[in-house]
């Protein structure tokens, strides 16, 4: 899992020279920079040039603390042995930056121009089946679950007890543990339309006595949605195609290459017809521009088998 191994004072000046103000290079070297480099790069597709040398090691270095370790060369050799742990650092590497509603046209779309559908699918007994890939700590899925459920409670009620469900997934498992507690300050939810939330989200404890208030996603939101850890570079222990996908701002650190290779992967991943969202500054480009079309902003569809 693991790349081939870089010895820690392997490039120019690393033994020498502190790659980061007070630390010595005894502990973090400009070697165990580019182990972590090439770690990224071959595990998830992340580009990590030398100027993120600092944040390489402010992300990773609690993982080392915590592994009782007192180098990153230490470090680095247990993740050589132990995938879990390379598993847990690459996520530490992932930026985890979301928000409720974010890029609203995307909902906009899915809720004038796919739900009507989805929701007449499952109605008559049918099968559906949505895809947030790299759902960080929960506020894409959950606003997409609250647009599907709509503004009719009866009727939303009713969409949450067919065969509807959608699977979650992120690299972090700490951030699948805050998208499975779907708990959020009140200010965070008010980017979700009044309309949905009113009706899919509970009062909540706060997290702490005088807390800001806090809301909770509703148990016919929670009860549509599966969780996984996975790394989106790696085969996919799944065959079921999905009608709609998800994988917004979760390239723009690969290289062209893996963005590619994931584009199209995530495009045969949907059924003849499914929607493909991803991120305002992202592109389909390569092979998987021969089975899906573009139809709105940085919206795609697959073509029709």
């Amino acid at each position: 899992m693991t790349p081939q191994r870089i010895a820690a004072n392997g490039s120019a000046g690393g033994a020498d020279t502190a790659l980061v103000p007070g630390i010595s290079p005894m502990v973090y070297s400009q070697g165990d920079f580019e182990r972590i480099a090439e770690l990224a790069r071959i595990e998830a597709g992340i580009v990590l040039s030398e100027r993120k040398r600092m944040l390489a090691y402010s992300r990773l270095a609690p993982l080392v603390r915590r592994s009782g370790h007192t180098t990153f060369e230490g470090y680095l050799d247990l993740i050589e042995q132990d995938p879990a742990e390379a598993m847990n650092a690459i996520a530490a590497l992932t930026t985890n930056h979301t928000y409720f509603n974010r890029e609203p046209h995307h909902f906009e779309h899915f809720e004038a121009e796919v739900r009507p559908a989805l929701v007449r699918r499952a109605g008559s007994g049918g099968r559906v089946r949505l895809w947030s890939a790299g759902c960080s700590s929960g506020e894409e899925v959950w606003t997409l679950m609250m647009v599907l459920l709509g503004e009719d409670r009866g009727a939303g009620k009713r969409i949450a007890q067919g065969d509807v469900i959608a699977l979650a997934s992120d690299l972090s498992g700490q951030a699948l543990a805050s998208a499975k507690a779907a708990t959020y300050p009140v200010e965070a939810i008010s980017a979700v339309p009044d309309r949905l939330r009113r009706h899919w989200t509970i009062p909540a404890a706060p997290a702490a006595a005088n807390g800001p208030e806090r809301l909770a996603i509703g148990p016919e939101a929670r009860a549509m949605v599966r969780f996984r850890q996975l790394n989106l570079l790696r085969p996919w222990p799944f065959r079921s195609l999905f009608d709609v996908i998800f994988c917004r701002n979760v390239m723009i650190y690969f290289d062209a290459a893996a963005k590619e290779r994931l584009v199209l992967a995530l495009a045969r991943q949907l059924a003849p017809g499914g929607f493909l969202y991803i991120g305002h500054s992202e592109r389909v480009a390569g092979s998987a521009s021969e089975l899906i079309d573009p139809v709105g902003p940085t919206i795609y569809r697959r073509r029709a088998a």
